[in-house]
């Protein structure tokens, strides 16, 4: 259990990836909206503050609003409480922060928010290795990070990055997911890898983690998301959506079954 100012969060789980371009935030967004539609109180930080996508993808219009304490509520909808760089920039704007910054907004997100009482609070991370990724591990418990990538080579190279580093500051680590995996023609029904497949689960296996599941590459979930409206949440019996339903669910299991206090706040090693 985290305790914040004022809320009380079950189970933080950062959503990671080594480079960008593969997914994570659309990943993100329907893995918490799976945990949601399931019965669980489920908030989702968009920590990504040099790209912030959640709110597109959510297709969230409107803004948080301040308390009389000056405190942050979170956008909800759909049953998440959301929070997101974009809803405090220009569209076209761009942010130029050195570390000291980026470590602010952290705790402003994680001390300034009003998220009440939470099963999960999913943390869409910046692509990397950076002052967010520390900050974050620094500041409260982690339940267990999730680690996203494609199957090319060249993505998992870098994923294994991510891996290095939640391992170097002694943070627990649920699981790889492969987004963009395997496509089927939706004409002819011919498969075809377009970036590979089955390379996540390779990887998985030689770091001894665990593989959590593969989401096939499909144009339904990209119209979805650029329309505002998760697979999850538009075509709930698709596949692509069942395939994220049985993540989330993996996802649950696995923070459920770890051991009283397994999630402290890690050391930092470096």
């Amino acid at each position: 259990m985290t305790s914040l100012p004022g809320n009380s969060i079950r189970y933080v789980i950062p959503v990671a990836s080594g480079k960008g371009g593969v997914g994570k935030s659309t990943v993100t967004a329907n893995l918490a909206l799976a945990m949601a539609r399931e019965g669980a109180r489920v908030g989702v930080m968009d920590a990504d503050v040099y790209g912030p996508s959640i709110p597109t993808i959510l297709g969230v219009a409107s803004l948080p609003e301040m308390d009389e304490d000056d405190k942050i509520r979170p956008v909800e909808q759909d049953g998440l409480k959301i929070i997101s760089m974009g809803f405090f920039m220009a569209p076209e704007q761009a942010v130029v922060w050195r570390g000291p910054m980026l470590h602010k907004t952290m705790q402003q997100f994680l001390n300034g928010v009003i998220w009440g009482e939470l099963d999960y609070l999913l943390v869409d991370l910046p692509p990397g290795t950076g002052d967010i990724q520390l900050s974050l591990c620094q500041s409260i418990p982690i339940a267990g990070a999730v680690i996203v990538s494609t199957p090319q080579d060249v993505a998992l190279n870098v994923a294994q990055k991510a891996i290095a580093m939640f391992r170097s500051l002694n943070a627990p680590i649920l699981g790889v997911i492969e987004n963009m995996s395997d496509y089927v023609c939706p004409h002819c029904g011919v498969h075809d890898e377009v970036f590979g497949a089955g390379g996540a689960a390779t990887m998985a296996e030689r770091l001894g983690v665990a593989f959590l599941g593969a989401i096939p590459l499909t144009t339904a979930i990209r119209r979805a998301s650029d329309a505002g409206r998760p697979v999850v949440v538009s075509a709930p019996e698709s596949a692509p959506a069942r395939a994220f339903f049985t993540i989330a669910e993996r996802i649950t299991t696995l923070v459920s079954a770890r051991p009283e206090g397994a999630s402290a706040r890690p050391e930092v090693t470096f």
